[in-house]
């Protein structure tokens, strides 16, 4: 079986591939990037592939038996992007599509799931065989930038005591690598890390870890907001942050069927793990 994964370039993709090859012959594995040269460390085939250009994706896919679909990180035209790969799987023989979606897509109100509900109508009525992952928040949005909180003196957010279960990069990452390799998997799975915590919660690790005391401050979501655009975001991916901490209030980025540990055959990272490897 042929596996091809998009985006594999990026942080999540290079990952997946790694674990991969370790489940399925290296041999059928294909790397499709926009620059196949920023992925030819990876001991796999390279193919260029662009999101923007529908009219080379036919002879990239070809051969192709399951294409993993890692979502754009384009918020113009991400469904617009998505459809193009979608159509020209279909149009290349692919059997099946493997698609990094987001927790509750079909029914949760934040922004950032509509792109990825759409997206999943899209696939739906392809007729194409599907394997939909419905990644919850992943725990490097916060420890990413800890950095910055640790210096600024304070963690920031509009999300209250809203819970969070989110999981690692590489908990995803490995969990892709899996259903990618298990041709007869098809169907939606919702994936979540086992340890749910609040904002303050994380705030309080990081100050355990440190040894210096880091509150949460939790603010309004329009001060929210204009701090984040006062950082460099643009207004429209800063809106989405904003709407993520204050639909989180409603659990939508929370999850506690277990679904990813089992699915890895292993504990989710723990919180304590991910702030320590991010300090470290």
């Amino acid at each position: 079986m042929t596996i091809a994964i998009t985006g594999a370039s990026g942080q999540l993709g290079r990952l997946a591939i790694a674990h991969l090859k370790t489940l399925t012959d290296p041999a059928g594995i294909v790397a499709l990037a926009r620059d196949p040269g920023k992925v030819a460390d990876l001991g796999v085939t390279a193919r260029a592939f662009d999101y923007t250009q529908p009219g080379t994706m036919g002879a990239a896919l070809a051969g192709v038996q399951t294409l993993v679909l890692i979502s754009s990180s384009d918020f113009n035209d991400r469904v617009g992007q998505h459809r193009a790969v979608i159509e020209a799987a279909q149009a290349a023989g692919v059997g099946r599509i493997v698609y990094t979606s987001i927790l509750k897509a079909d029914r949760s109100p934040m922004l950032i799931a509509g792109d990825h509900r759409e997206t999943e109508a899209i696939i739906a009525a392809s007729g194409l065989q599907a394997a939909i992952l419905r990644n919850g928040w992943y725990t490097e949005n916060w420890t990413a930038t800890l950095g910055g909180a640790i210096a600024a003196g304070a963690l920031i957010g509009a999300a209250g005591a809203a819970r969070f279960t989110p999981a690692a990069r590489r908990d995803y990452a490995e969990a892709l690598a899996v259903v990618a390799a298990d041709a007869g998997r098809v169907g939606v799975l919702e994936l979540a890390g086992e340890e749910g915590f609040t904002l303050a919660e994380l705030a309080a690790e990081v100050s355990r870890q440190t040894g210096k005391a880091l509150p949460y401050n939790d603010l309004p979501p329009e001060v929210y907001q204009g701090l984040l655009e006062s950082f460099g975001l643009p207004a429209g991916f800063a809106g989405v942050l904003v709407d993520v901490d204050v639909k989180a209030h409603e659990g939508w980025l929370a999850d506690d069927s277990g679904t990813l540990a089992r699915l890895l055959g292993r504990p989710t990272v723990r919180l304590a793990e991910a702030v320590a490897a991010a300090l470290g």
